[in-house]
């Protein structure tokens, strides 16, 4: 099925502003020390959970994989974007990145300990969410943690430019944290945590963790999921 022009135009978007984008958010996670303790967390448990293999989805140019890895963490980065994937190979050129879709989500089932999606699915509209959280659960194996970390607020803008300068075509989308956690509930999931903040990464912020309960979700895939 042809790709919906949503996700063409963030995959166009990030094509271009990918070196700028590369350069601005390098040092980031130096100036944010709440999102540094949610991470180290995430590792921790993974960790004692047995660990295994955890993916960093919308992965952009590499710096939340390459940051779990020094955490100890079997992590690997998968994005939209090819020019993201190279920038990020060429940042991290001993980790793992892989072009991917977190609207179809190729990872064998159950076969992650763990899932990131760190301001990624803030691209996401909200007809799409539930999808792709569903992909989420058939990845990552029963027990299993996702962390997200997305915008908090309402409604959508556009935004056009970014990143050095650089024209972009997507929305960014703001959630409420309940509405997010709504959401996880239907897809299968158990939420543990739940932080809203402030700092350098966004103005209002929240990380979500939550665990994958054992069965099926209870919203099917959606058939339109392609990429």
């Amino acid at each position: 099925m042809e790709m919906e022009g949503w996700l063409d135009d963030t995959r166009t978007s990030y094509d271009t502003v990918a070196v700028g984008y590369a350069e601005q958010v390098r040092d980031l996670l130096n100036e944010t020390p709440c999102e540094r303790s949610a991470l180290a967390l995430f590792a921790e448990l993974v960790r004692a959970a047995g660990g295994g293999q955890v993916a960093d989805v919308g992965c952009g140019s590499g710096g939340i994989a390459a940051h779990l890895r020094g955490l100890g963490v079997d992590a690997f980065g998968i994005d939209l974007s090819p020019g993201m994937i190279e920038t990020a190979r060429s940042e991290y050129p001993g980790l793992r990145f892989e072009v991917g879709s977190m609207t179809e989500l190729d990872v064998a089932e159950a076969s992650l300990a763990g899932l990131v999606a760190w301001y990624s699915l803030i691209h996401i509209p909200d007809h799409a969410i539930g999808p792709v959280l569903a992909h989420f659960h058939r990845a990552v194996r029963p027990g299993g943690l996702v962390l997200l970390a997305f915008h908090v607020g309402d409604g959508s803008r556009l935004k056009t430019r970014g990143y050095g300068g650089h024209p972009m075509n997507v929305h960014v989308h703001r959630r409420q944290p309940a509405q997010m956690a709504a959401w996880l509930d239907d897809a299968g999931f158990t939420v543990e945590t739940q932080t809203t903040l402030s700092s350098a990464e966004s103005p209002l912020g929240a990380i979500v963790s939550a665990r994958r309960r054992p069965g099926i979700a209870r919203k099917e895939v959606a058939p339109w999921s392609s990429a």
